[in-house]
């Protein structure tokens, strides 16, 4: 009987080996391109944003071409391997292409408080912005190429397709609304007249102010224009109180055109910061110079009052030392004279509170790291981070709580970028200056100023600062100096007593410099 031959036909098309060829030289090519996309922009961005977005444009564009390289490179490589590949090259050539940039929210990770939020609002915030949209347009890349290609009969999971499709358009959803977010601008309230209207005269303005070759954010607030100009220097280094003196201040607006400074690096001002080799306390006193002249022909007033707060009485000290001329008096609120002298207090008075109450694990740390100063930055956050429990006091009836300037965070003068980014900014510009202070002592630099001198301090400053302070000012000759001390207030009177402070500016500084 003669045999019989079934041939089983396979459902998928024949290829020849020109055709196999052809398929892998395809992948091959869409891989490079797709490499080369993430990569190319993971370098750009890397060299024009090395700490990532920093502003509202930057945000807005890193997520757009992120997203776009994502599309492209997923159509290009046609699979969904383009959802890890491109995001992971565009990383590593990122972290590559700005391996010069310092400072705690771009170095090594680390295990502390402050390392992790360095690496939240760093890291963090960029892969939220570069890498998510990234990830979603792979996904639509390639997936708008495979089904473009023929298909040949097999078996579809419908149900976890329409899975990967609902979590595509819920990120995407989730994108939209935070580009949205990003996007609202900063502003400031109006000050209303009686008839609830803008009070005529007034004014209040967010702008810049070009010192040094770096714009500088700059707020400024007033009933009237011709109210005795006001210029706060916030405290740090790198703290920024936009909110602050808003919110707890507006009674000052009455009195004087207050203009609250961003410094080089601080809050509104971060994108000053880079290069890292201009940031200095010689750059500080001369932008604090340059805003100054900035607003006395402004304004047209020969001179204006400097104010400054713990750290931002270190500049202004210096700024009014070099040009009395240009300021009427200088007020320090909780008056920094030694860091170095500070920290020490603080950190021995920190050590002896830990043996105190049996926190062994931070006393051996303390042990570990011996006095300031430090190298690193989060040295001093196991020395100097816990103030609030070495020197605690009963806060009631003060106007602010214990964060200090962290609580006016949400704000609407900052954008959304600028919130993200204002923990951030004190870490990297106190990494960067804090060490150019520790040979600051007025007790020897600054034992005469030319213009009148006034000081708010707080009854439950810590020992630290209060001692250096007393030292200094028993010594200090100025044409007129006046000491004054808030019974409810520890660092921060002027938010911690605002009624008092506001007070205190008008009753004293003014009327006694009004000539």
């Amino acid at each position: 009987m003669a045999s019989t031959r079934h041939e089983v036909q396979s459902p998928f098309p024949a290829r020849s080996p020109n055709a196999m060829q052809r398929l892998l030289s395809g992948r091959l090519t869409g891989l490079a391109v797709g490499t080369a996309l993430a990569a190319g922009w993971g370098l750009l961005s890397g060299w024009m944003m090395p700490r990532g977005p920093l502003t509202t444009g930057e945000a807005l564009a890193t997520m757009t071409v992120s997203l776009v390289i994502g599309i492209a490179a997923g159509a290009s490589m046609g699979s969904r391997w383009a959802m890890l590949v491109a995001p992971v090259v565009s990383v590593i050539v990122f972290e590559a292409a700005r391996l010069g940039a310092e400072g705690p929210t771009v170095d090594a990770v680390q295990s502390s408080t402050y390392g992790i939020f360095a690496f939240i609002v760093g890291r963090g915030f960029h892969a939220l912005l570069a890498l998510t949209p990234m990830i979603l347009g792979a996904a639509v890349g390639a997936g708008h190429m495979r089904r473009s290609e023929p298909s040949t009969p097999r078996r579809r999971a419908k149900l976890w397709r329409g899975i990967r499709r609902s979590l595509a358009a819920v990120v995407g959803l989730a994108l939209v609304a935070l580009a949205v977010l990003i996007a609202r601008p900063a502003s400031t309230s109006p000050i209303m007249g009686p008839d609830g209207n803008p009070a005529a005269g007034s004014i209040t303005e967010l702008t810049t102010v070009e010192a040094g070759g770096k714009d500088l954010g700059l707020m400024l607030r007033g009933t009237s224009t011709r109210n005795p100009v006001l210029l706060f220097l916030a405290g740090g280094p790198g703290g920024s109180e936009l909110g602050a003196m808003r919110n707890h201040l507006p009674a000052l607006e009455e009195t004087f055109l207050v203009a609250t400074l961003d410094q080089r690096g601080t809050g509104t001002s971060y994108p000053a910061l880079d290069p890292t080799s201009t940031l200095s306390l010689e750059s500080y006193v001369k932008d604090t110079l340059s805003v100054t002249n900035y607003l006395r022909e402004r304004f047209d007033q020969d001179r204006i009052y400097l104010m400054g707060q713990s750290g931002g009485t270190l500049h202004g000290i210096l700024a009014v030392q070099r040009n009395p001329d240009f300021y009427r008096a200088f007020v320090g609120v909780g008056q920094m004279v030694s860091p170095l002298e500070t920290d020490r207090i603080f950190y021995q008075d920190t050590l002896d509170w830990a043996n105190r109450t049996g926190k062994a694990e931070l006393a051996g740390k303390l042990e570990d790291i011996g006095p300031p100063p430090y190298e690193s930055m989060l040295d001093y956050e196991t020395a100097l981070s816990h103030e609030y429990e070495v020197y605690s006091y009963d806060r009631t009836g003060n106007s602010e709580g214990e964060g200090g300037f962290s609580e006016n965070f949400l704000v609407p003068e900052y954008t959304f970028t600028d919130q993200v980014h204002l923990l951030g900014a004190f870490m990297d510009t106190f990494a960067v200056l804090y060490p150019q202070l520790q040979d600051l002592d007025f007790r020897n630099d600054a034992i005469s100023l030319e213009v009148p001198v006034f000081f708010v301090q707080g009854a439950h400053e810590a020992r630290g600062r209060a001692e250096p302070f007393r030292e200094w000012v028993a010594v200090l000759e100025a044409p007129g100096k006046e000491v004054v001390e808030f019974e409810n207030s520890g660092h921060r009177p002027l938010f911690e007593e605002p009624a008092k402070f506001v007070a205190f500016m008008r009753d004293t500084v003014l009327t006694g410099t009004a000539s």
